[in-house]
């Protein structure tokens, strides 16, 4: 995605009666925090109260710095304009938080219950994490298919195994590439997998994934919301903590996707406080709190 600073022109001096303001003190309109509001409802579908308005305003002030802007009402006039910059709005008013072993049941449920079975299972594995942040998630899956040992990971030696992690923002898609981790970030990974799969960088600082783990991984742009290019069934797909931030249309409409998207018998693991909706309930069974099943064919 490329940024092109020149097409937006300095704007004149803020008027106080339009929510403009300079610097530090740049305040919007409810006229363009609706505007805002409407755009990531139209192109991501996460729903923005209006409690979220210092949440917005903070966020996006470098975004009007960027374009030598001061007030919102030409930044919305920008942006309702410039796709590559709707698209930075949108990744910069994201949250992107995750940790490694993040709600830890699902992993011992992964490595208890599915993972015997994926050992079995003849032909490809394909499991996704979606809306994958920096992919801390998905090296997780990693480390549980790998093992407490290398031994353990024989298995997936001449096996086709790939994880697919997706999240609409380039920069924590890059970092999921890079696979590269500040150490504090790492000492909640619990041993033996932080010594078996992590490096230490040169310096100390950082932790890298083991190739081994990086090799399983492919990680790619995608707002869950446009059409899917995915010709896999998945056997496992993680969209935790991510569904907080749609309604509930835009919930049940997610999750009947993603349930299609699974193989019969696959798992669907949803985040703490995230529940399925209408249809997409009925049509899954739970094992778990916030484990799905997807009922084998009849």
């Amino acid at each position: 995605m490329s940024i092109a600073p020149g097409v937006a022109t300095l704007a004149a001096p803020a008027d106080p009666a339009d929510g403009g303001g300079g610097g530090a003190g740049m305040a919007i309109s409810p006229r363009d925090f609706a505007a805002i509001a409407a755009i990531m409802q139209r192109d991501a579908r996460i729903a923005l109260s209006e409690a979220k308005t210092t949440l917005v305003e903070s966020r996006l002030a470098r975004r009007l710095r960027t374009f030598g802007l001061t007030r919102f009402s030409d930044y919305v006039a920008l942006v309702e304009r410039d796709a590559d910059e709707r698209h930075a709005m949108v990744v910069a008013l994201t949250t992107n938080h995750t940790l490694f072993f993040r709600e830890p049941h699902h992993f011992t449920h992964f490595e208890e219950v599915l993972l015997p079975r994926l050992r079995q299972k003849q032909g490809p594995v394909r499991i996704w994490s979606a809306g994958c942040s920096s992919g801390e998630e998905v090296y997780t899956i990693a480390m549980c298919l790998l093992g407490r040992d290398r031994a353990a990971a024989g298995w997936l030696r001449d096996r086709d195994v790939r994880l697919l992690a997706t999240d609409i923002a380039p920069p924590v898609v890059e970092a999921v590439r890079n696979a590269c981790y500040a150490d504090h970030a790492t000492k909640g990974v619990p041993e033996p997998w932080r010594s078996l799969w992590m490096q230490p960088t040169a310096d100390g600082g950082a932790m890298v994934m083991d190739e081994r783990a990086r090799a399983l991984v492919t990680a790619n742009v995608l707002n869950l919301f446009d059409p899917w290019p995915l010709k896999a069934a998945y056997d496992a797909i993680f969209c935790r903590n991510v569904m907080i931030y749609f309604d509930d249309q835009a919930k049940e409409e997610l999750q009947l996707r993603l349930i299609d998207q699974l193989v019969p018998g696959g798992l669907l693991y949803i985040g703490h406080s995230e529940r399925l909706l209408g249809a997409a309930a009925r049509a899954m069974e739970s094992c778990g709190h916030t484990i799905y099943r997807k009922p084998e064919r009849a």
